[in-house]
Formats: C-alpha cells, structure tokens, sequence
C-alpha cells in the first residue's frame, strides 16, 4: 500500500514538474516572440481593401516585431476558408487572420460551419472601419440612388449586383437596399471586390458595394458613377459622396469593420505583444493619416474590447440577415 502510494505522489510530482516545464518553455517561448515569417491570412483576393490594408500593417508589424510579416490571400466561400484554415492552424502566433465583418455576418447565412467565430479566435485587436459606395457603371443613365431605385422599378430583371463574396458585407449591403427600397435585382457573388469590379467596369455587372480605398480611384477616373456610401455620416476619405441614409433611404447603415485575430489557444503573451505593436501603428500620426485619407477610420482596441464587439455585431448581423431575408446564391 505504501509503494502504490509513494508510485502516485512521484508520478504526480513528475506531471507537476513537467506541467512547469512546459509553462517555462511556452512563456520563454511568448518572450522570444517572433523567431520566423508570420503568415497573415486575408479571405478574400489580392487587390481589395482587405489587402490593401493588411499589407499596409503587416510591413509596419515586421518593422518593430523583427520577422517577415507574409500577406497569403485564401478567397473563396465568402471567407469561411481563409476563416477555417485560421482555425485549425496551431496556436503559436506565427498564423494570423485579417479579419473581415464577415466573421460576424457568415454564422446567420451560412447553415453550418465548421468553426465557430466566437470560440476558435484569440482577437488580438480591431484595426479600422470603413464604409462601402455604391458604384454604378458609368454608361447606365443613372446619377443618384432615387434614379437607381426608379430605374430598378422601371426596369425589372435588368439591373445585376456584384459582390465580394456570399454573406460578405458588399453582398449583404444589396440586400439591405432591396429590402429599404422595396426593389430587386440579380446577386452575382465573387471571389473578391476586384474581381467584381472588373466586371463592373466591362458592363458585365451592372453595380457594386465595395470600400472606399478599392473603388475610389476608379470612381476619380470616370470608369464608375458613385451614388452614396453606406454609412450614416459621409467618408472621410470621400466626403463630397451623399450616404444612402440621406439619399432617401434613412436609416440606411453598413459600416466595415477590419481586425487582426489568432487561433484560439494561442498564448496570452504572444496575443499582448502584437497587440502592443497594433496600438503602437494605429496610434502613429502618419500612419493614421494615411488610413483617414484611405476613408478608413482607425479603431485600435484590447483584445477584450474586441472580443465583445464581435460578440455584439454578431448580434446584429443576425438581426439584419432575419430581416432583410438574405440567402446564399
């Protein structure tokens, strides 16, 4: 009897000192932080906002971390496989996510995940919002949202909408003006905003919701006609474009949101690290500037605050899919 209890008290000293161990070795770990290449996953293709804005961060964040920060695009499915891929990645901070609104959008119009948005991320912090405009090709005869909802009434079936993605913000921006207009028009899902706008700009497509940084400079160029941004109050990086609240349609709101997240698991330390550096960028002057003249607006945060506002938009994602009666296409 003595043996088998001396036998339990030693293998429990052993895992106690191997738990101790293991928590010397994942702190010294966090501590060194980084010591290769993060990959930084975008869900959508190279050239929209998402990327824009990621590779902006990601060259600031190799700057003061001392490690390759590697923008790996992985569209498709309206963001669910860059968002699983995340998921399943091993928790070591050297796999990181750009993530879009759709992480708070895709639970409500998808019928199953694989993942669940509110248990399988470490938010690290959000990083800015930014609205979307609503773009027109510019041989169609129309020049404000009241024509374009005129010209949908007037014309049924002839009027199609491109997006970035099933369940992605563009997408759910079209549906939100069906609903509020009382109008219809056909969904064309993508693969990404530029993608979309390609098509826009041949006639394929006959509009468009993307953000602002993506569609400004073809809206400055001629080659598309901005009708309103989808915000309750104008861009900054666009302010001279209505809102589609104040265009006949209040109430009338999409705000995009971006935010750096990892798998969950992933040590405290490391999460508090990139954090540290996020804050650090997002509170820099110029590099604020350059987001505000991007018509995005910086949003630095703890992890906790967006742990909560992810939480809290999934809500109302819920809500705005229920109402608006958006499906997959």
């Amino acid at each position: 009897m003595q043996y088998k209890i001396k036998k339990l008290l030693s293998c429990a000293a052993a895992a106690v000192s191997a738990g101790a161990l293991y928590i010397g070795a994942t702190a010294a770990s966090a501590e060194s932080y980084p010591t290769q290449p993060i990959r930084v996953i975008v869900p959508f293709g190279a050239g929209g906002t998402t990327t824009i804005l990621a590779r902006m961060m990601a060259d600031k964040l190799a700057q003061g971390l001392g490690q390759p920060f590697i923008v790996d695009n992985r569209p498709g499915a309206g963001g669910n496989i860059a968002f699983e891929l995340v998921a399943r990645a091993k928790p070591d901070g050297y796999t990181l996510l750009m993530g879009p609104i759709g992480l708070a959008i895709n639970p409500a119009i998808y019928p199953s995940l694989p993942f669940d948005p509110l248990k399988d991320f470490a938010p690290i912090s959000l990083y800015g919002g930014v609205a979307n405009i609503l773009v027109v090709n510019s041989s169609l005869p129309i020049h404000s949202v009241k024509e374009l909802i005129d010209y949908a009434k007037k014309n049924p079936g002839q009027l199609s909408q491109g997006s970035s993605g099933n369940g992605s913000s563009s997408h759910l921006a079209g549906e939100m003006l069906k609903s509020r207009a009382d109008i219809d028009f056909m969904h064309v899902p993508y693969k990404g905003g530029a993608q979309a706008m390609q098509d826009v700009l041949a006639g394929q497509v006959s509009m468009l919701f993307d953000q602002v940084p993506a569609v400004l400079p073809h809206v400055k160029s001629g080659k598309v006609r901005a009708l309103g941004v989808t915000t309750t109050t104008r861009s900054s990086g666009a302010p001279d474009i209505p809102t589609i609240a104040e265009s006949g349609l209040p109430g009338y709101d999409v705000n995009v949101w971006f935010g750096f997240l990892a798998p969950h698991g992933t040590p405290q330390a490391v999460i508090t690290k990139i954090n540290t550096e996020m804050t650090k960028i997002l509170n820099n002057d110029e590099f604020r500037q350059k987001m505000i003249s991007m018509g995005v607006d910086p949003m630095p945060s703890t992890p906790e605050k967006f742990s909560e506002f992810l939480r809290d938009q999934t809500d109302v994602w819920s809500k705005v899919v229920k109402d608006s009666g958006a499906k997959l296409e």
